[in-house]
């Protein structure tokens, strides 16, 4: 080891530390990530403009000014939930995110099963992103869209994501950070600019519901929880700081930084730009009526006039790189399951092109499959209705799959070695994460009247169900092959305590 040369030592570290879980770093990525090309994945990943801008309109309408504080809870909920990814990561940094990491806390089932249910939720959200920028798009055109011309958009969203994403690693962090620049472009300075320029109401708005939300089910507290959604939506994506973790040099130290970091800085421009937006709307009463659909679009037309077209753009970049950054952290995860041969189809899947060290085949399949959700909306609008809403509960569940994996790992006597340690807090932490997540999962689920009868009411439910016993159902008759793999596993993978022992 080349102790005057810390990036020589740090690549010996790494590929011993891989190498100790199973994995040569010869035959795949390159550590060519930096650690601010890091934040910005995790970041544009989390989209503080596709999540607030998507989901704006429907959380006023509910709850009025007050849902604002939805984001807060939200993120010191998630902060909880990314301190101990960070500690889990730290210990595995192992490419594929939640799927390795349950797989190593807790067992082979589980992980696949939270890598299924995460590959479909990854799908059904590249496509409710992609489905969502269509509009924007349009603006910048001053275009009207119907139906086929929506799908066409997206459809060359996806095009243009996966080309970045086939040029590699650091392409990928470039791209990355564009959208970094895009997305703090897109709320901090509008946010700001209507905090100072375009403020109508006083701060104590942001306490008074304005009777929006009274004669909801459950009374105002249910349309809270309603209206809470936005703050979940927003907060999820610093995941993927860990899904890259064999692209980034030192990631065992890196990666859980760049987890906080992501929350810090998506949580500040999340909440500048809900907080601004409230106090500009002129007309609460028209939100929740109906009167008014797009709030957004009103306040920024009127704010910023003849730059109209250049505001949208920036806002497409945003989602644009959202797309990229969900494709990777999809590609990423499929190409770990299917190098552990957990995946039909595992020796296409886990193919690596080695001039571009990008998993190639993952990565067609984290753009073709949220293409044909897409493409089936023309058909059947509830499919595109059913996957999107997967999206959200499905990445929440797979998170506290992996944050109650970790909690019984503990109980069983797992000691994290990684660079990154909560120590003492480890287990109050852990129940917080747990008890947030439990939360939000059935705040997510929970059956709420939508004025389309009952099976859209269950939607959420019955999708959620049924995502996982079909992941079940076609694992289960692949046991023989992992029976024949369980040898070439337990060779290549050490024990929790001799991992804990050798900093793996």
């Amino acid at each position: 080891m080349d102790t005057a040369n810390p990036t020589v030592e740090h690549h010996d570290e790494d590929a011993a530390h891989l190498a100790s879980l199973g994995y040569s770093y010869d035959t795949t990525f390159k550590r060519e990530m930096s650690f601010w090309g890091n934040v910005s994945l995790g970041f544009t990943y989390l989209s503080p403009i596709a999540g607030v801008y998507s989901m704006f309109a429907i959380s006023l309408g509910q709850a009025g000014p007050p849902m604002a504080w939805a984001l807060v809870i939200a993120l010191v909920g998630q902060f909880f939930v990314a301190l101990i990814f960070g500690e889990v990561v730290s210990n595995y940094p192992v490419a594929g995110g939640v799927y390795p990491w349950s797989r190593r806390l807790w067992g082979r089932k589980w992980a696949w099963m939270n890598g299924w249910i995460y590959v479909v939720a990854l799908i059904g959200t590249i496509a409710a992103v992609a489905y969502g920028a269509a509009p924007f798009v349009a603006s910048v055109f001053g275009a009207e869209l119907d139906a086929g011309g929506t799908v066409l958009i997206a459809l060359g969203t996806l095009v243009i994501a996966t080309v970045l994403n086939f040029m590699g690693t650091k392409v990928l962090g470039m791209a990355a950070t564009v959208g970094l620049i895009a997305e703090l472009v897109g709320s901090v300075v509008i946010g700001g600019y209507l905090l100072l320029f375009g403020r109508q109401h006083d701060w104590s708005i942001l306490f008074d519901n304005q009777g929006i939300g009274n004669d909801a089910p459950g009374g105002y507290l249910g349309a809270f929880a309603a209206a809470a959604l936005i703050g979940m939506f927003a907060y999820y994506g610093f995941e993927a700081n860990g899904d890259v973790a064999e692209e980034i040099k030192n990631p065992s130290m890196r990666v859980p930084k760049a987890m906080r970091m992501t929350l810090y800085i998506g949580g500040f421009a999340a909440n500048l730009l809900v907080f601004s937006l409230v106090l500009a709307v002129p007309d609460f009463g028209a939100v929740a009526s109906g009167e008014v659909t797009d709030p957004i679009g009103v306040l920024l037309h009127n704010a910023f006039g003849p730059i109209f077209p250049l505001v949208m753009l920036v806002i497409v970049v945003a989602f644009l790189s959202c797309i990229t950054s969900l494709q990777a952290a999809a590609s990423r995860l499929v190409y770990s399951m299917a190098r552990d041969h957990f995946l039909p189809g595992s020796h296409m899947l886990s193919r690596f092109n080695e001039r571009r060290h990008v998993p190639h085949n993952a990565l067609l399949v984290a753009g073709l499959f949220p293409a044909a959700v897409v493409v089936l909306s023309l058909f059947l609008e509830d499919a595109l209705t059913a996957m999107v809403g997967f999206g959200t509960v499905g990445i929440y569940v797979g998170f506290q799959m992996v944050v109650l994996a970790a909690l019984r790992a503990r109980i069983l006597g797992w000691k994290p070695a990684g660079k990154f340690q909560l120590g003492l807090w480890a287990y109050p932490v852990n129940i917080v994460a747990l008890i947030w997540g439990l939360a939000a999962v059935i705040n997510i689920i929970w059956p709420r009247p939508t004025g389309g009868g009952w099976a859209e009411d269950y939607l959420m439910i019955m999708t959620t169900v049924g995502s996982s016993p079909l992941g079940g159902s076609t694992c289960w008759p692949r046991r023989r092959m992992l029976a024949a793999m369980r040898l070439r596993v337990t060779r290549a993978v050490p024990s929790r305590r001799s991992c804990a022992s050798a900093g793996g």
